[in-house]
This record gives structure tokens, sequence and C-alpha cells, in this order.
């Protein structure tokens, strides 16, 4: 038993060490391909066809890249494609959501404080909102509300928060924190896979039978590329967020998603512009900052807005609080703070396998 939980431990670090490996890939290729499209400039000696060109140096040497809007005349000799980065990022990080809160559902993905369901139920509710939230986003695209790019991105904004309230009304504050993003990062991969690809497979097969590509498709993939653009900071937060209770164990903690997203469109604003050479728009710092100090105070004065204080231990830890071996937790704030659990030898298969944690929660 200590040996499978040693092991299991060990591929748990493998896979998440993975998923950042390949998350850095991806959103490290994303933010360069943002910055070089908008930073290409129109000039008369451009071949036909030809948007716009770049002068780039990097590692001592010159880049000149040039992008044409559909295609160029004739198919490239070599041409590198760009998914791997995004599929590896989502199957990985699925993987990490198999494993530690599937695996481990008892403990990290209900808290029955919120709602008391079974494991089994608490992972069908998880899967299926992956799946519906693609579905109702692609359907949405696809509608005549798809043609107006900002309506579009208001209304998935509104969409994100409601999600970010059903998360916090069914999982723990850290396992909805967590599918917040997954459901994020799942529309964005699928972006890449469902629509960005096959519509760039499509021009591709057009120009190798000499037909001339229809610029609709690229117009889709450029869409679905600057919505994937503008959630890539929301969701490394939220991917990062089971480290601080501060942000998701606290009642606030939808609103406080709710402000992560804006933060994100005011941070990527701010990059978006400068790349485009329009200038410094400096206030979408002051913006984040007010944002950022409004998240902090959301998970620190519950007392204030709620009127209440008083602290329970979840059901699941009962057992814990209960044992002799574990004297009591010091609550250090109003709100959901970890106390690891001091162990003894004959814990220490049971807590290398669970990580045993002591949650102190404030009733919802």
């Amino acid at each position: 038993m200590y040996e499978y939980a040693i092991a299991w431990e060990w591929l748990s670090f493998a896979v998440r060490w993975l998923h950042v490996i390949t998350a850095i890939a991806w959103i490290g290729s994303s933010f360069y391909f943002i910055a070089l499209d908008l930073g290409l400039v129109k000039r008369d000696h451009l071949p036909v066809g030809a948007y716009g060109e770049e002068w780039q140096v990097h590692g001592g040497g010159f880049y000149h890249i040039q992008k044409y809007l559909v295609a160029p005349a004739t198919m490239p000799e070599h041409l590198t494609w760009f998914k791997w980065e995004s599929y590896a990022t989502w199957l990985s990080g699925f993987a990490m959501l198999c494993i530690v809160y599937y695996g481990g559902a008892d403990l990290f993905l209900i808290d029955r404080h919120v709602l008391d369901i079974s494991s089994t139920t608490a992972i069908l509710i998880s899967l299926a909102s992956l799946a519906i939230g693609w579905i109702f986003y692609d359907l949405l695209c696809k509608s005549p509300l798809g043609k107006n790019t900002w309506t579009l991105m208001g209304i998935l904004y509104v969409a994100l928060v409601a999600m970010a309230w059903g998360y916090t009304q069914v999982f723990s504050g850290r396992a909805a924190f967590l599918h917040l993003g997954a459901f994020t990062a799942t529309i964005m991969s699928a972006n890449v896979f469902f629509i960005i690809m096959p519509n760039q497979r499509i021009v591709v097969a057009d120009l190798i039978a000499g037909r001339t590509p229809d610029p609709k498709y690229g117009a889709i993939a450029k869409q679905r590329s600057l919505h994937n653009n503008y959630l890539t900071l929301p969701v490394i937060f939220f991917m990062l967020s089971n480290h601080y209770p501060l942000a998701f164990a606290t009642a606030f903690n939808w609103v406080i998603a709710a402000l992560v997203f804006l933060m994100g469109v005011t941070i990527r604003h701010w990059f978006n512009t400068t790349h485009a050479r329009k200038g410094r728009p400096t206030w979408t710092w002051i913006v984040t900052l007010i944002l950022f100090i409004i998240i902090m105070w959301l998970s620190t004065v519950p007392k204030v807005l709620t009127g209440g204080e008083t602290a329970q231990v979840a059901p699941a830890f009962e057992r814990f609080a209960a044992n002799a071996h574990f004297p009591p937790c010091a609550i250090r704030s109003r709100h959901a703070v970890p106390c690891a659990m001091r162990r003894n030898r004959s814990m220490k298969a049971s807590c290398a396998r669970r990580r045993a944690w002591c949650w102190k929660t404030t009733p919802r």
C-alpha cells in the first residue's frame, strides 16, 4: 500500500510537470504569434497576397516574416504546423484532473458543506460541464451573434461568470476554480482542434488542388484565436489557484473569478495595443491593480459582508479533528485556511497518498 501511494504521488508529479511544460510551449507560441500579427507592417513592395511583414532580431540573427491574409499563390515546400502544444496541454491537464480530483474526489472534489453528492455524481457533473460548455460556446459562435466579435465576447463573459457561480454551488472552492480553468481551457483547445486546424487544412487542400482558398476560413480561425488570446491569463490564474486558499476558499470566490476574467482582458489589452504600435495604455494597469485590490478585500473580509465568522470542520475531516493524534488547528483567518496535519507513523501511508489536509471552512 505504501509503495502504491508513493508511485501515485510520483505519477501526479510527472503529469503535472508535463502539463506545465506543454502549457509553456502553447502559451508562448500563442503570445508570440499574436504579437507578430499585431506588429505586421504593410509595405508597397510586398508580394501579391501578402498582408504585411515584420523584421525581428533574436539570438544573434535577423528574421524576415511575411503574412498572407488568405494564402500564398503556391503551396510552400515546407510548412510548420502549431497544434500539438495545444493538444498536449489539454491532454496532460485532463490527466491531472483524473489523478487528483477524480482519484481523490472525497478529498478534493466534493465539499459536503456545499453539496452532499457521491463521488460518481460529482465526476459525471464535471465531465458533462466540460463537454456542454464547448457545445454551447461553439453554437454561440456560429449563431448570428457570432458575427459581432465584441458582443460575442461580452456574452461569453456572462456565461463564464455563470459557470463560476455554478461550480461553487457544486464543488469545493479549490475544485470549482480548477474546473473553471479546465472549462475555459477546453474551449481554447477545442477551438484549435475543431475550428482553427480544420480551416487551415481546407486552405492547404485548396492550394494543392490549384483552387483559390475562401477567405472566410481564415476569418473564422482568427476570431477563435482572438478569444483564446483573452482567455489565456485567467486560465493560468485558475490553474495556480489551488496553491492559494485566499482566492478560492471564501463565500465570494465566484465574484473573485469574475474579476479575474476582467483582469485578463485588461492585461492582454495593454500587450495587444503595445504590439500593434498604438501606444501604451497605462490605464489598463491601473484598472488591473484596482481589480486585484478588490479581490484581496473580498478574500479577507467575509465577516463584514456576511455578518458571520464561525468556522466548522468539513464533514470529510471530522474524523481527523476527533483523533487524539491531531491537535486542534489554529484558525489563522476568517475563511478557509489549510492546516497541515501532523503525521505519525501509523498514518504514514495514507498521508502520502492523500496529502492529508485539515480544512477550516465558513458556512455557506
